[in-house]
Protein backbone atom coordinates (compact mmCIF):
# COMPACT_ATOMS: atom_id res chain seq x y z
CA UNK A 1 0.00 0.00 0.00
CA UNK A 2 2.79 2.60 0.94
CA UNK A 3 4.01 2.07 -3.31
CA UNK A 4 0.38 3.17 -4.16
CA UNK A 5 0.35 6.22 -2.08
CA UNK A 6 3.81 6.91 -3.17
CA UNK A 7 2.59 6.39 -7.29
CA UNK A 8 -0.31 8.95 -6.47
CA UNK A 9 1.64 11.49 -5.06
CA UNK A 10 4.07 11.48 -7.74
CA UNK A 11 1.93 11.90 -10.08
CA UNK A 12 0.21 14.35 -8.62
CA UNK A 13 3.47 15.95 -7.80
CA UNK A 14 3.93 15.55 -12.04
CA UNK A 15 0.65 16.64 -13.13
CA UNK A 16 0.73 19.94 -10.80
CA UNK A 17 4.32 20.91 -12.52
CA UNK A 18 3.13 19.62 -16.03
CA UNK A 19 -0.02 20.67 -16.15
CA UNK A 20 -1.15 19.21 -20.02
CA UNK A 21 -2.80 22.56 -20.80
CA UNK A 22 0.75 24.80 -19.91
CA UNK A 23 1.89 27.49 -22.62
CA UNK A 24 5.29 25.93 -23.85
CA UNK A 25 7.77 28.75 -23.61
CA UNK A 26 9.20 27.95 -27.38
CA UNK A 27 5.26 28.00 -28.29
CA UNK A 28 4.64 31.70 -26.76
CA UNK A 29 8.15 33.04 -28.06
CA UNK A 30 6.89 32.36 -31.65
CA UNK A 31 3.51 34.13 -31.33
CA UNK A 32 5.49 37.33 -29.73
CA UNK A 33 7.51 37.37 -32.56
CA UNK A 34 4.71 36.87 -34.99
CA UNK A 35 2.96 39.95 -33.84
CA UNK A 36 6.63 41.87 -33.39
CA UNK A 37 7.59 41.23 -36.59
CA UNK A 38 4.11 41.61 -38.72
CA UNK A 39 4.42 38.22 -40.01
CA UNK A 40 1.66 37.17 -42.54
CA UNK A 41 0.15 33.87 -41.41
CA UNK A 42 1.71 31.92 -43.95
CA UNK A 43 5.10 32.89 -43.13
CA UNK A 44 4.28 32.49 -39.76
CA UNK A 45 3.78 28.93 -40.72
CA UNK A 46 6.69 28.11 -42.44
CA UNK A 47 8.85 29.18 -39.44
CA UNK A 48 6.81 27.01 -37.23
CA UNK A 49 7.25 23.85 -39.65
CA UNK A 50 11.51 25.37 -38.97
CA UNK A 51 11.48 25.35 -35.43
CA UNK A 52 12.92 22.40 -33.66
CA UNK A 53 9.81 21.01 -31.18
CA UNK A 54 12.20 18.28 -29.84
CA UNK A 55 11.08 18.15 -25.96
CA UNK A 56 14.73 19.09 -23.97
CA UNK A 57 15.73 16.97 -21.27
CA UNK A 58 15.39 18.64 -17.98
CA UNK A 59 18.10 20.32 -16.30
CA UNK A 60 20.57 17.87 -13.79
CA UNK A 61 22.43 19.45 -10.94
CA UNK A 62 24.79 16.29 -10.07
Amino acid sequence: MHSHTEAEIRDSLETAAQPPERVKLGSLLASIAHEAAGLTDAEAAYFNQLRDKTPTDPMRFE
